[in-house]
């Protein structure tokens, strides 16, 4: 496994452990258990992992994720911590560190920031220019939901579209802010937002927006 991915997953491994099974999470309906039923049926059930994006899946993917939620809670924080199998298409570095990367941060503030005592945690640049190279390749999936133009800032200036229309909504931040504001955690991210009025009420209230 890459670095980022396997810190990450390490790290969503250890605070879904040390928060116990229900716990609060930033996925609505979701509890810590949940999380980590989620998690292992992506990397270990592509069959019903699918279900995600293919409506017709859907139910198996609930079913499925049932099955697995109902497992001991440590047996699922294991399966987390030894990584997929070795057919799983994320075994493999290439893919690990494209997808796990943004997956874990992302799960890892699920867990993080549902808590009332939660508090920032620093990123390295490194990171935080990987983090920005994932979100530019997705901006266009995870903003087309958006209800205006949206454009993803960082603080030094480089920018990308997620969605074209207009108005436009800027949106400024680190990239790890970015990316939780672009998969649905609008109200969890620290972020600013400029544009019209009306639209930057819109676009903090759009419940389809990211993935």
């Amino acid at each position: 496994m890459s670095t980022h991915a396997k810190r990450e997953r390490l790290l969503l491994a250890d605070l879904l452990e040390s928060t116990g099974p229900d716990a609060r999470t930033l996925c609505e309906g979701w509890t810590t258990r949940d999380l980590a039923a989620h998690v292992v049926v992506r990397e270990r059930r592509p069959d019903a992992a699918g279900g995600v994006l293919v409506k017709p899946l859907a139910a198996r993917l609930e079913r499925v994720m049932a099955e697995f939620a109902a497992k001991p809670y440590e047996e699922l924080i294991q399966l987390i911590r030894t990584g997929p199998p070795r057919f799983s298409p994320f075994a493999l570095k290439q893919i690990d560190e494209l997808a796990n990367s943004v997956e874990f941060y992302v799960h890892t503030e699920d867990v993080r920031r549902a808590q009332p005592d939660w508090t920032p945690r620093p990123l390295d640049p490194v990171f935080q220019d990987a983090l920005w190279a994932r979100l530019e390749r997705m901006a266009r999936l995870t903003g087309r939901g958006a209800p205006t133009g949206l454009v993803l800032r960082r603080p030094d200036g480089r920018t990308v579209v997620a969605h074209r229309g207009t108005p436009v909504v800027t949106v400024t931040g680190e990239p790890s802010e970015l990316l939780m504001f672009a998969f649905g955690r609008q109200r969890a991210a620290d972020v600013e937002l400029e544009g019209d009025k009306d639209a930057v009420a819109t676009v903090s209230d759009t419940k389809e927006l990211g993935l």
